[in-house]
């Protein structure tokens, strides 16, 4: 290349389009039905969360009606309701 041409960049185009992914709310809502070690321990078992963070869960959900238990992916919501539901426990899902 001849150095007396100047030298020229191509321009660059950048398309910035971000992709959002909807998230929603997976509740639990409270039952007469069920024991508070029910509901902690199929708490545990579908969310893995901490002993602790399922017991503030389920009283919660006893004393407000209704707990957040996590914002997630909507197949991953659908999941969590569904696993809850199993075991005989009431749970929605919602858009965040």
């Amino acid at each position: 290349m001849d150095p007396s041409f100047p030298k020229v960049e191509p321009d660059t185009i950048t398309d910035e389009h971000t992709t959002h992914i909807p998230f929603y709310k997976v509740l639990l809502h409270n039952d007469e039905v069920n024991t508070a070690d029910h509901v902690v321990r199929s708490l545990l078992y579908v969310f893995k969360f901490a002993l602790n963070e399922c017991e503030r869960i389920m009283l919660e959900a006893h004393n407000q009606g209704v707990a957040l238990c996590s914002v997630e992916p909507l197949e991953q919501a659908e999941l969590h309701r569904d696993q809850l539901e199993s075991f005989s426990l009431t749970a929605t899902i919602e858009p965040e």
